[in-house]
Formats: structure tokens, C-alpha cells, sequence
């Protein structure tokens, strides 16, 4: 039905909007450094926390009241949508190509974890539980990685629209650009000089939108999907419970 293309849709739109309208409040406040402001010197260090501003990553714009509250509704309402959008995936996959069922489960695996450690990270204000905030970001960029790889072999493997010819190639480049911008970010996250650090917030915000391009391109599988899908996935289940128990 075409009607389920609104959901890839939807999530990269919320992921999108919510994440820049935080930066700009955070921008507005002079909580956060411009993402154009290469040499800052009034940027916060260990020593200055005060009438300075943080690096402008995704997180540090969501640190200080008010943008916060909406940063923590905005990746709440992210992580949601795209645990969903793992289900339906998975349960598209299983409808239509179940010779690739365990592949399909794998990603499923790595995009629940990926948006539980989001929902973590959204949840845990950085400025006042640090650890677990930015843990779950990195379990979360981390899953996402394998997300988006298991997602593209899986467009490679399975026909599920006819449009595959050209959405492989695209996927595959964004694949790429995810995993050697995540690998920058990770390293370049960690130097104590403020190029390096404000470079690393720029490949956080690209592997945001990154990401929620990859996602907007799965709106043609979606133009496929019905919700039958998800009600056979779920009877599946019910009819294997049965075989299990027999089988113990």
C-alpha cells in the first residue's frame, strides 16, 4: 500500500527537523558554537564553563534548558520510529524473501540495539550523566554501521521492488560514507585541539543526515509494503512455539 511510504518518510523528516531546530535554539541561546565557526576562542574547556560556548555536536546542542526537552522528544520519537522501521523491514524480508531470514535477523538485532542506545543517549543529559549518555551514542553509531551494511547486502540478495538496480549503488555509497565518517568521527572526537573537535562535530552531523537519507530511500520499499506483512510475521511465530516445544 502506498500509504506506508509515509513512515521512512516520516521518521528521517522528525530525525531532520528536530535535530536542526535544536541546534538552532541551542545556536540562538549562544549555547553552542556555529558549525561556520572554524576558530572560536570562546569555547568551552575544562577550566572556562562559563560565558562560553559548547562544540556544536548533536548532543552538546541538546544539553542546555529549553532545547533539551525537545532534544530528548526528538530522538525518543527517532529511536521509536526506527525500531519500527526494523520490524517492518524484517518482517517485509521474511514475507517475501524468507531464504534470507537469518541475514534479515541480524540487522534486526543491530537496529534494535541501535535505537535503544539512542533512546539512552536522548534520555541521559550529557552535562549531567555523561557516561551513560555518550556510551549509548557510541553503541548506537556503532550498530548503525552494521544496520546500514547488513540493509544494503540485504538490497543486493532480495528483489523486493524491481528498483533494486538503482538503489544498491546508492545505498552502497552510503554505506561507505556511514562507516569512514563514523571511523573520523570516533577518532577525531577525542583530540583536545578545537579544529579537530568542531571537524568531528561536522562528520556527526553529517552521518545524521547520512543516515536519514539512507532511510528516506526505503520509502520505495514501503510503496510494497502491507500490514498482512506484520500479521504473518507475528502468526509465524505463534506456529513455531508449538514445533519448539515438541522438539524439547
Amino acid at each position: 500500500m502506498v500509504f506506508w511510504i509515509i513512515f521512512p518518510i516520516s521518521l528521517s523528516l522528525v530525525s531532520f527537523i528536530g535535530t536542526w531546530i535544536v541546534y538552532g535554539l541551542a545556536l540562538a541561546n549562544t549555547h553552542v558554537c556555529s558549525l561556520s565557526d572554524w576558530g572560536s576562542d570562546n569555547y568551552c574547556k575544562a577550566n572556562h564553563t562559563t560565558g562560553c560556548c559548547l562544540v556544536p555536536t548533536i548532543s552538546s546542542s541538546g544539553t542546555k534548558s529549553p532545547e533539551n526537552s525537545l532534544f530528548t522528544a526528538t530522538i525518543n520519537a527517532g529511536s521509536f520510529l526506527f525500531l519500527l522501521f526494523c520490524i517492518f523491514h524484517h518482517a517485509h524480508i521474511m514475507e517475501r524473501h524468507r531464504c534470507h531470514s537469518m541475514l534479515s535477523k541480524f540487522a534486526l538485532v543491530f537496529g534494535v540495539v541501535a535505537a535503544l542506545g539512542a533512546f539512552t543517549a536522548g534520555n541521559c543529559n550529557p552535562g549531567d550523566l555523561a557516561l551513560p549518555h555518550y556510551f549509548g551514542a557510541a553503541i548506537s553509531f556503532m550498530c548503525i554501521c552494521f544496520y546500514t551494511v547488513l540493509l544494503t547486502s540485504l538490497t543486493g540478495k532480495c528483489v523486493l521492488t524491481g528498483y533494486e538496480r538503482a538503489l544498491y549503488p546508492l545505498r552502497i555509497v552510503s554505506t561507505v560514507v556511514q562507516t569512514i565518517v563514523t571511523i573520523c568521527y570516533t577518532v577525531l572526537f577525542a583530540q583536545d585541539q578545537y579544529f579537530y573537535v568542531h571537524l568531528s562535530a561536522i562528520f556527526e552531523w553529517m552521518l545524521s543526515v547520512n543516515l536519514e537519507l539512507f532511510e528516506l530511500s526505503f520509502a520505495v520499499e514501503f510503496c510494497f509494503f502491507s500490514s498482512f506483512m506484520i500479521s504473518n510475521l507475528l502468526t509465524k511465530r505463534e506456529e513455531e512455539k508449538p514445533l519448539i516445544i515438541s522438539m524439547s
